[in-house]
């Protein structure tokens, strides 16, 4: 156990604290000839490297908390004290804290899933005492391997832990991540006096008490002020997406200097890139699916040559670039907490700099679908214990996946949570999971209860924030209990609250205009369709081609018309036709569609196939329903995971042959969901003597 490894980690031998080197390495660090210590942070230095136990740091975005451990952990290296392990959350922030601390004469690695090829020499160099601060993600915490082989050797040596961003660890923190509780239960079996450090910029009193609880009794914490004086905070209501965009293009064209805008989803941040580059703004999209990117482009922030990043929370806690000179949040976020931590990004280093929320209808629903996915239903943990007593051998989770209709995602979060439970009602062995015999407490359905019903309370206060004209930040300091007397007034003045006509006009156009890729399956789920009878690889001439779509489902543009078509109006407009027909022209499918068919339905036996016939006359080609439905499915937004939904339809279709044609094909559908149905379409009419197929929808649905 991690725990037990962990129990020899700290030396208690006391160190004298050199006040003239740590200032040198200040300067060091910052660049900065002339930096002398913030109000708390020498102290702060000089009470882990004299070893007076456990402290907990609670300072605003700017103070300087990266550099308490990274001159304390220095000044212990330099006395021949062991290694640091930082525990930190995000590669962005991990990215920026390894830089950090290299500019500081550290030597820093980090162990991420960015940088998989690198573990085993990172690893290694740990083991030899050649790293002096090794960063780590709370997950890697919960790998057996890295702590048998990696922190069981070097249990002995380790000085320092430090535990960044630490709200995390609490229940009652705006950012609670899971696998912070294998930390409150290692740091609860170490002794009172270890070297533990834990930071945050974002600690109520609520959360603080919590920490406290984790941490232990013999705590310091060093608390300071939370007022932003460089910040002019500002909020502005426009609810729909075509005038945030406009506002957007037109302030970011002379906002001097270089920022954040930041997206609830993934979708909005590509989508807010696309628009503002096609105004001549050199920005770029940044979230989770950013991959191998993500360091290039956190790195052209830093360098001023982008004037700004759309990122996703995945850019949040712990990016690093001072002179950052406005945050933009494209929706607002749930909680002000969190609101607090991220506008905090900007001004610090800066003497003025703007926070600006803008605040928009779709907001509520967003954040709605994250407090109500935060935890699982009783229904769907019965679901997965129930499934796990019929096989006592354990299920993996593609086996899960096939005999439950959960989603994905949702599976391996309610998964983690329960492994996480102390004791857990499940473990995983090898790749299968297994029931323990241990049965879960009615605790976690009363802390679940008692955070869902928070996280409401935060909501209905963001709200509150949205609508103020003045005392923003005074709101802020209050909601994380600290006091607003010291709030300084704004000092930059307030920006437009409204863009032109002319550019709300673009901006619609631009969303009815964006079309989307249907990107081909070309593997079967697992298991195979047994009524198809085919498993394994899609042979490429039995796939669909990459296909277009008009828009999301329900999204502003042609999203909501879509949606008015199909349950209100049950007929597609001209208007869709006409898009439809602009979307083809533009796209030009090659080799050119001879023909015409569409997806079959028994539920809307007339909607798509009406609209099909009809663009097909549009574009002067033949029209063949040439697919035929054999029996009634339930619809695939009804099924919670990929291996669902193509259960759903195996055996569900067939093709006439007489109305089969040899040519390439456009196969029409209104919505495509999981995939799976034009994939079963394609394979089925290329193997009946089509030839290639390229899917056209009205709209897809989005995450």
């Amino acid at each position: 156990m991690l725990t037990f490894y962990l129990l020899s980690l700290f030396e208690h031998i006391n160190m004298i604290y050199n006040a003239a080197r740590s200032l040198e390495l200040l300067k060091l660090g910052s660049g900065n000839n002339t930096a002398s210590f913030r109000e708390q942070q020498e102290q702060a230095i000089q009470h882990i490297v004299e070893g007076r136990g456990k402290l907990l740091v609670v300072q605003k975005t700017g103070w300087g908390k990266s550099f308490v451990y990274f001159i304390a952990t220095k000044l212990m290296r330099e006395s021949h004290k062991g290694p640091a392990l930082l525990v930190s959350p995000l590669i962005a922030l991990m990215r920026n804290q390894v830089e950090a601390a290299r500019r500081m004469g550290l030597r820093a690695e980090a162990i991420h899933s960015d940088n998989r090829s690198e573990h085993s020499r990172i690893e290694q160099e740990f083991i030899a005492n050649a790293i002096d601060i090794l960063l780590v993600t709370p997950e890697r915490l919960g790998n057996q391997d890295f702590n048998s082989n990696v922190l069981a050797p070097m249990a002995e040596n380790v000085s320092l832990l430090i535990v960044d961003e630490a709200h995390c660890i609490s229940d009652w923190g705006h950012d609670f991540r899971p696998h912070y509780r294998l930390l409150e239960r290692i740091i609860r079996a170490l002794p009172s006096n270890m070297r533990l450090l834990a930071t945050t910029a974002t600690a109520n009193c609520r959360v603080t008490t919590d920490l406290q609880s984790v941490l232990g009794p013999e705590l310091t914490i060093v608390r300071g002020d939370l007022d932003r004086s460089s910040l002019t905070l500002q909020t502005i209501s426009l609810s729909s997406q075509a005038e945030r965009l406009a506002w957007l293009a037109e302030q970011l064209t002379s906002l001097p200097g270089h920022g954040i805008v930041y997206t609830l989803t993934i979708r909005d941040a590509n989508q807010v890139s696309k628009w503002l580059k096609e105004n001549g703004i050199n920005v770029e999209a940044y979230s989770g699916d950013t991959g191998e990117d993500r360091e290039r482009l956190e790195q052209a922030l830093l360098n001023n040559e982008i004037k700004a990043l759309i990122g996703t929370t995945a850019l949040g806690m712990g990016y690093d670039k001072p002179d950052l000179s406005f945050v933009i949040h494209y929706q607002a976020p749930s909680s002000a907490v969190a609101y607090y931590q991220q506008v905090g990004r900007a001004g610090r280093a800066l003497d003025n700099a703007y926070g600006i929320l803008l605040s928009g209808q779709e907001e509520n629903n967003i954040n709605d679908f994250f407090i109500d996915n935060a935890f699982p239903s009783v229904d769907e943990v019965n679901q997965i214990i129930a499934k796990l007593e019929e096989n006592r051998t354990g299920l993996s989770l593609n086996e899960l996946m096939a005999s439950l209709n959960i989603g994905k995602n949702r599976l391996e979060h309610t998964i983690d949570l329960l492994s996480l439970e102390s004791p857990p009602p499940l473990i995983k062995n090898a790749s299968k999971y297994q029931l323990t015999t241990s049965v879960l407490s009615e605790e976690f359905w009363s802390r679940a209860d008692r955070l869902t019903s928070l996280r409401r309370e935060e909501q209905a206060r963001m709200k509150q924030y949205v609508e103020l004209e003045t005392g923003h930040m005074e709101f802020l300091i209050t909601e994380l209990n600290g006091d607003p007397s010291l709030a300084t007034p704004p000092s930059l003045p307030m920006l437009p609250t409204t863009a032109s006509p002319e550019k709300i006009i673009e901006a619609i156009t631009f969303l009815k205009r964006t079309g989307l890729p249907i990107e081909p399956r070309k593997q079967w789920p697992a298991g195979g369709l047994p009524r198809y009878n085919v498993r394994g690889r899609i042979r490429p001439e039995e796939q669909a081609n990459v296909g277009m779509s008009l828009c999301i489902w329900g999204d502003a543009g042609w999203g909501n018309i879509v949606q008015q078509g199909r349950y209100v109006d049950e007929h597609f407009s001209d208007e869709l036709l006409d898009s439809c027909v602009e979307l083809y022209l533009k796209w030009q499918p090659n080799p050119t569609p001879t023909w015409v068919t569409c997806m079959p339905s028994l539920r809307h036996p007339d909607l798509v196939p009406d609209f099909a016939r009809r663009l097909a006359e549009a574009l002067e080609l033949p029209f063949y329903p040439a697919l035929v439905k054999l029996e009634h499915c339930q619809e695939q937004k009804c099924m919670a995971n990929s291996m669902q939904q193509a259960q759903n339809i195996d055996g569900s279709m067939e093709v006439d042959l007489e109305l089969i044609q040899s040519g390439p094909v456009l196969l029409i559908d209104d919505i495509v969901n999981s995939r799976w149905t034009s994939t079963v379409a394609a394979w089925l009419l290329r193997s009946n003597g089509s030839g290639d197929v390229w899917p056209l929808a009205l709209s897809q649905t989005g995450h």
